[in-house]
Parts: C-alpha cells; sequence; structure tokens
C-alpha cells in the first residue's frame, strides 16, 4: 500500500503523488493525463480541513501527526470519515474521483458518501467514465452528464440504472446516441426519479416515454426541449396518466405536441407549476382553456411562435383567475396576489389583440411590461406595443406630472 509509512498531514505533495500513481491505474486516460488536476488543490483541501477540525491548526502537532479527542493522525488513512467527507464537499468532482482512487478506507467512504456527482466537464470519454464509476458510486441522488457533444451511449446508462437505484435527478441533455434502451434501463433500476433532463435526446421515442412514465411516477420536473420524436399526444397521455405529482415541463420546439396531448397534462397534473409551449405550433385556444381550468397553480407559460392561439385563450385565463381569487379568499385571506401567473411568452402570436392582453395584464400583477422586469414577453407581436402593466402606466403618468423645464 502506497500510504503505509507514516505521513505528517502537511505532507499533502505525497497525497497527490500517490493519487496520481492509482488514478493511472484505474481510471481512463482523460481522466489520468488531461484533467491535469493541480497538487495546490489538494494543499487547500486539506488547509481547509486543518481549519475545520482543528481550529486553524493550534491544537496539532507538526512533528508526531495531529491529535484529536485522544488520537494521533499520522496517515492518510487515519482522517475520519466524517473529515474526509467534508474535504469532499470543498472540492471540485474531477478532484473527488482522484481521491477515491487513493486507499480502499477513502474509496469505500467517499463511494458510501457521495451522493451529488457532474461529470460535465469530461469531454472526450465521459462513456467509459460512467462504466467505471456507476458500479461504485452507489448512493448517487443526482448525477449530471450534460455533454457538448455526443459521448453517452445505452450501456452506459444500463449500468447507471443497474447500480443507482437511489437516483432522483439526472442529467443526460444532448446524450443523441442514446436510444428508447436508456429509458427502458431507467425505468426499471430508477423508480425515484424526481427531475429528468432528456433535452436534446432527438433518438428517444414517444413509446419510451410512456413506458418510462408508467415507472418512474415521482417525477416533478421533466424537460423534453427538441425531442420531437419522443414528445407527442402519446407521450403526454402517458404523462397525465401516470405522473400526478409533476410540477415542470418544457416542450420546447416539440412541433408534434397537440391539444389532446396538453389536455391530458392539464387533467392529469393538477399542480403544473411551469410549462413551455414555445414552438409547439399545433396547439390552440383549447390547450390553454384547459390549463387555465385545471391548472391553478400555473405560474410560466411559454407560447413562443404558437400562432393559433387567439383571444379567446387569453380570456380564459383572466376569466379563471377571478375564479380562483374567488374561491380561495376565505382559505388565503391575502395571499391571492401570490398565485396566478407570473411569466408569460406571446412572442409572435401575431392573432392577439390589445384589449384581450391588457385585461389579462390587468389580472395578473406579476405579469410586467416595464424595462427591467419584462416577465410578459410580447417581442414580434407590433399590435401589443399599447399593451402596459400597472406600474409602467403609473411611472408614466409620474413622469407626466412633472413641469418641463423651459427652453
Amino acid at each position: 500500500m502506497l500510504l503505509r509509512a507514516s505521513i505528517h498531514l502537511s505532507s499533502s505533495s505525497f497525497l497527490f503523488e500517490s493519487v496520481e500513481t492509482r488514478k493511472k491505474e484505474t481510471f481512463p486516460r482523460e481522466m489520468a493525463g488531461e484533467g491535469k488536476a493541480r497538487s495546490e488543490d489538494l494543499n487547500l483541501c486539506f488547509e481547509k480541513l486543518m481549519m475545520l477540525a482543528f481550529g486553524g491548526g493550534k491544537s496539532g502537532s507538526s512533528e508526531g501527526g495531529v491529535k484529536m479527542e485522544g488520537a494521533v493522525i499520522t496517515e492518510w488513512k487515519d482522517i475520519p470519515v466524517e473529515l474526509l467527507l467534508r474535504i469532499v464537499s470543498l472540492v471540485d468532482d474531477r478532484t473527488v474521483i482522484m481521491a477515491s482512487g487513493v486507499c480502499s478506507g477513502w474509496r469505500d467512504a467517499i463511494c458510501m458518501g457521495l451522493t451529488h456527482l457532474c461529470l460535465s466537464w469530461c469531454k472526450n470519454n465521459m462513456n467509459n467514465l460512467v462504466l467505471s464509476l456507476a458500479p461504485k458510486f452507489t448512493k448517487l441522488q443526482t448525477l449530471v452528464l450534460r455533454q457538448d457533444k455526443p459521448q453517452l451511449e445505452d450501456h452506459a446508462v444500463e449500468t447507471i440504472a443497474s447500480y443507482c437505484h437511489d437516483l432522483q435527478d439526472l442529467d443526460l441533455s444532448k446524450s443523441f446516441k442514446l436510444s428508447d434502451l436508456s429509458l427502458y434501463a431507467l425505468a426499471h433500476g430508477c423508480p425515484n426519479l424526481t427531475k429528468l433532463n432528456i433535452s436534446g435526446c432527438t433518438a428517444f421515442s414517444d413509446a419510451g416515454l410512456e413506458f418510462l412514465t408508467e415507472f418512474c411516477r415521482k417525477l416533478k420536473i421533466l424537460n423534453l426541449c427538441g425531442c420531437v420524436k419522443g414528445a407527442t399526444d402519446r407521450a403526454l397521455q402517458g404523462i397525465g396518466r401516470n405522473c400526478s405529482q409533476l410540477q415542470s415541463l418544457n416542450l420546447g420546439w416539440c412541433e408534434n405536441v397537440g391539444d389532446v396531448g396538453v389536455m391530458s397534462l392539464a387533467f392529469g397534473c393538477p399542480d403544473l407549476r411551469t410549462l413551455d409551449l414555445c414552438g409547439c405550433v399545433c396547439i390552440t385556444d383549447d390547450s390553454v382553456i384547459a390549463l387555465a381550468n385545471r391548472c391553478p397553480h400555473l405560474r410560466s407559460l411559454g407560447l413562443y411562435y404558437c400562432r393559433n392561439i387567439t383571444d379567446r385563450a387569453m380570456y380564459s385565463l383572466v376569466h379563471n383567475r377571478v375564479k380562483n381569487k374567488l374561491s380561495m379568499w376565505e382559505s388565503m385571506k391575502g395571499r391571492c396576489d401570490e398565485e396566478g401567473l407570473r411569466s408569460l411568452n406571446i412572442s409572435q402570436c401575431t392573432a392577439l389583440t390589445p384589449p384581450a392582453v391588457q385585461a389579462l395584464c390587468d389580472s395578473f400583477p406579476a405579469l410586467h411590461t416595464c424595462s427591467g422586469r419584462h416577465s410578459l414577453v410580447m417581442s414580434g407581436c407590433l399590435n401589443l406595443t399599447s399593451v402596459h402593466c400597472v406600474c409602467a402606466v403609473q411611472a408614466h403618468r409620474s413622469a407626466s406630472s412633472f413641469p418641463h423645464p423651459a427652453h
């Protein structure tokens, strides 16, 4: 064992050399060579450890190890698990992976204690890295595998699903190589998922997504932006049928989404708070009316380029705002204004008219058109330039009330 000799805590260069030796034997080439982690990172870790554990090192000894509650720390393996995990929380994920290769004690402690991991820094060999790490880091709850270029393949996701059963938050965005096999694996292996980002995963089908929802019923946040083949009415019907806890859904540029799917969402996901339908060119007023009627907690709605949306949809939101205010008055006195839309994008919805949008703006005080607070976005709608929020009108009146200086 590299670390059997007595090592003072001040000798962090030895730790770095040991990590470098072990990681070259254990991990892929990118992490060993191209990662270029610096020894000063680990020096900083242990300086912070000294401050945390020994009040700046005042109670330690630089000659015979460090004394702590009657125990003497003379080797790296003597560091208590609690302090090791504190170190892990202070450094980046690359260093955490390096540290897990120091010795079996560190590996076991880190693998059992690590719950959050991000590998987005891995630019060339993420697939092999996942295959290496997933069987060890079995307690992961959050795993971010966002990629700039597609690396992940189905067998990597299948490995994650086989070992990381506690996973709650998974980011696979831009994984162009993944197929429905990944969704089937996640459905069987990760039923506790509450947040899933598969935006840009263009190979997934609606059958795969529908299957996933039958097992991952705890989903609260789901990003399907750009999943053109996967995000269809069939998939949305599955979501509405199985994911009643859903709060946020991104369907941006999923052009196969129609009224049938959105209405299924509205009826099956009453706690929906954020819905992005930007670029869903097939939806009509019926979708918005269903959302207005069935989703009283809706806070953010994106309708960019939904050119089939008319005043009828806007007035349905206004009508249900008034109805909800009345029904909440007794149970939520003074809190009514906390409810309702806070963000709305109707850019390029050219069929809308000023009276309908103004009525909407008046009904939802959190929708702003004023400078710096644009939560009502209307770009591309030149016929809506007369629509203003209350504070914008008040600012205009205040400016008009001041006398103009004589020229």
